[in-house]
């Protein structure tokens, strides 16, 4: 690591895509207080199109944003693939999260939800503890996509693609099989037959897919009690270029159970892996009761060396915002219902970890990933000839009351797991996890033929996407 007093001037580099932390903190980095232009002087020149001019960058970066700097690790040969050269400095086991993308844009597209794909989502199950087969199971269907147009639900099997069948040694090579057009071999829970049946085989093609995070809500009136569910899918303001578009429709939906006159209210992030901490304030302050543009969410915290040169970095809290569609005040019990899973990360949980000192959050499902660090996307401005981005931890998070000790995750008030029974549609009164937030709200289970499972889970294809385990502070999109 660098001596840090050498640094007295800091011009060239700043925290990129910067917009939203405050008005003084904006000031602060845009007046260039943060990296400095002489870093690199003693050094000779290189290709701007080699491994070195986009290593320079990368250690430029982590040698002064990085969460754990003291622990940063050594620099390999500045020759190294990047991928090689940005592992190499990162403070693992404790660091899960850091990543390198070999392309920014792709990276922005991604965590606004934008990416090539068929339009659905899936879980990997080994078919027995002693089988080597593997099927994939639809988790869920994206809407506007290829795969909404043809004969595939939640719940089926996806057993081979191309006419190859998954087993544990093979199947993460088929499923790079979907990059382009390809067979999917599926079959279908029947209830008479009480057996899977196979299908027809379908085609599909992956597109350029935008989806949108808010992905179900309805209003249940069960024992004179009128129940808001509402399934979010990942955290994000629009679909790019400044869109605030998915924030203004959960702002809608609040305002139709407000007017519905909704007094318990069930989210469910059991599929979401995190995202922009600015959708999450916006989410947060549609829930949280009695809430001001004054009251505390959260505090961040950056490194010991950005909190000394910068005393504007040392104490960010970010307030909740003022929304006429809040729900907060009608809650029965002050209280919170959010479904969970083991996928459920970072921005989810800082939602979890932000309403706590404000009310009851009751947690139903699996215990959550437990990430409590922030990412900042970096783009190497300076140089176009460098396409990489990266997202190094930079910050923590922490709640009103300086609580941050989740990092093995939130253990739910209800343990239900979604693999213990057949998947039943998303919004079913009987679906598992939906089915005992019901039971907890109105004393009365639904009453409906429960089919039992055993599965050994092996990942998602959730796991791939770029915002799972994201916590993306606010000021980060263009």
């Amino acid at each position: 690591m660098r001596d840090k007093s050498a640094f007295s001037n800091f011009k060239e580099y700043k925290f990129m895509k910067m917009k939203q932390l405050s008005k003084l903190v904006l000031a602060v980095l845009f007046t260039g207080l943060l990296f400095s232009c002489n870093k690199n002087e003693e050094l000779p020149a290189v290709d701007p199109t080699s491994n070195a001019a986009v290593n320079r960058w990368i250690l430029d970066i982590m040698d002064e944003a990085y969460y754990w700097l003291g622990n940063l690790g050594n620099p390999m040969s500045e020759d190294a693939s990047p991928e090689d050269y940005f592992e190499a400095l990162l403070y693992r086991p404790t660091d899960r999260f850091s990543v390198i993308y070999p392309d920014y844009q792709e990276l922005i597209n991604s965590l606004n939800g934008i990416s090539l794909d068929a339009g659905y989502e899936f879980i990997l199950y080994r078919e027995s503890s002693t089988s080597d087969k593997v099927f994939a199971e639809v988790s869920y269907i994206k809407k506007n996509s290829p795969a909404s147009v043809v004969d595939l639900k939640r719940g089926d099997r996806i057993t081979a693609i191309n006419n190859r069948e998954f087993t544990v040694n093979n199947f993460r090579e088929i499923l790079g099989l979907t990059e382009a057009t390809y067979t999917l071999n599926y079959s279908r829970y029947s209830t008479t037959a009480n057996q899977y049946q196979a299908k027809t085989d379908i085609s599909l093609t992956p597109v350029q897919l935008s989806e949108d995070p808010n992905f179900l809500d309805t209003i249940y009136t069960i024992n004179n009690q009128k129940i808001g569910y509402v399934i979010y899918h990942f955290f994000s303001p629009g679909p790019g270029n400044g869109s605030k578009q998915f924030d203004n429709e959960a702002d809608a939906i609040f305002a139709k159970f407000k007017a519905a006159g909704v007094n318990n209210l069930i989210v469910d992030f059991r599929y979401n892996g995190g995202g922009f901490v600015s959708s999450a304030v916006n989410l947060a302050s549609l829930i949280a009761p009695g809430v001001r543009n004054t009251d505390v969410f959260s505090k961040t915290k950056y490194n010991s060396f950005i909190m000394e040169q910068i005393p504007e970095l040392r104490d960010v809290k970010t307030t909740f915002l003022a929304k006429n569609e809040n729900l907060g005040n009608t809650l029965s019990g002050n209280r919170v219902y959010i479904l969970t899973s083991n996928r459920t990360a970072s921005a989810s949980e800082l939602i979890v970890n932000g309403l706590k000192p404000y009310m009851d959050v009751f947690l139903i499902g699996n215990t959550t990933t437990g990430k409590n660090v922030g990412s900042i996307p970096f783009e190497d401005e300076a140089n176009p000839e460098n396409k990489y981005g990266i997202l190094p931890i930079v910050t923590q998070s922490f709640n009103s009351l300086d609580q941050s000790d989740y990092t093995t995750g939130f253990k739910p008030n209800v343990e239900a797991l979604e693999s213990a029974e057949l998947l039943l549609p998303l919004g079913d009164i009987n679906e598992q996890l939906l089915r005992k937030a019901l039971a907890q709200i109105t004393g009365t289970a639904p009453s409906g033929r429960i089919l039992k499972s055993d599965r050994s889970d092996l990942g998602s294809s959730l796991d791939q996407k770029i915002r799972a385990g994201r916590m993306i502070e606010p000021s980060i999109i263009k």
